[in-house]
């Protein structure tokens, strides 16, 4: 496993990057993150199937850390479903929000013009980071087939989570992470102040295209245009 002492230090996590229409001035930014043993490209289709008029400015990142031997990278270590690596998935964590936070400055966006989702422990990240506490509340979180973890030094932050619209789904016949962790998430996510929508399709640990769909109209009403 790629080892990472000092996350201040680190260089800025992999990218790929899609530019809104209007370059220099896009109305908001989404980023995808992807699942365990993935890479930046898995998601990268789905940008534009989010948001097909190119108004955000589109990212998805790479993790962090590549297991030895694998071609693919993870954001943290996977010992029990549901508790992440406490260590790697605090690098992780703030190497979001590092580069997160600088893509935001770098558009003069504010953080209720974020939308930030992902697929598996994309899906854990994405929850961790958007409402780890004392962060600003995004504009909408799009979790599919994870979690809420359970790690130490992290704990979800009602105020960060307080009327965030969150897109959250889970295969009914997911193998990898089981449907129960959704019922989990979306009970835990709603006690803390979230407005959940709970899609359940007939799939296994995937994502459907009714969930990406919804994913669409979900940034076309939480992101307005600037212009």
């Amino acid at each position: 496993m790629t080892t990472i002492r000092n996350t201040a230090d680190a260089p800025p996590l992999a990218r790929r990057e899609r530019p809104a229409a209007h370059a220099e001035h896009p109305d908001g930014l989404l980023v995808l993150l992807h699942g365990r043993g993935a890479n930046m490209d898995d998601l990268f289709p789905i940008l534009d199937l989010v948001d097909p008029g190119q108004r955000l400015h589109a990212v998805t990142f790479q993790a962090p850390f590549q297991p030895q031997g694998t071609m693919g990278w993870n954001w943290y270590t996977v010992k029990i479903v549901g508790a992440p690596e406490r260590d790697e998935f605090h690098a992780s964590m703030r190497m979001l929000h590092r580069d997160i936070d600088q893509l935001l400055t770098d558009f003069n966006l504010a953080h209720d013009q974020l939308v930030i989702g992902g697929f598996s422990q994309g899906a854990v990240m994405a929850i961790g980071a958007a409402f780890a506490p004392g962060r600003t509340a995004p504009a909408a979180v799009l979790p599919w087939s994870g979690f809420v973890p359970t790690v130490e030094h992290w704990n979800l932050d009602p105020h960060a989570a307080a009327g965030v619209p969150v897109l959250l789904t889970h295969g009914s016949l997911d193998p990898v992470i089981e449907v129960e962790f959704g019922h989990n998430a979306r009970a835990l996510l709603e006690q803390a102040g979230a407005e959940v929508t709970y899609r359940e399709p007939s799939i296994g640990h995937e994502v459907d295209l009714e969930t990406v769909l919804a994913a669409r109209e979900l940034v076309l009403d939480r992101v307005p245009s600037r212009r």
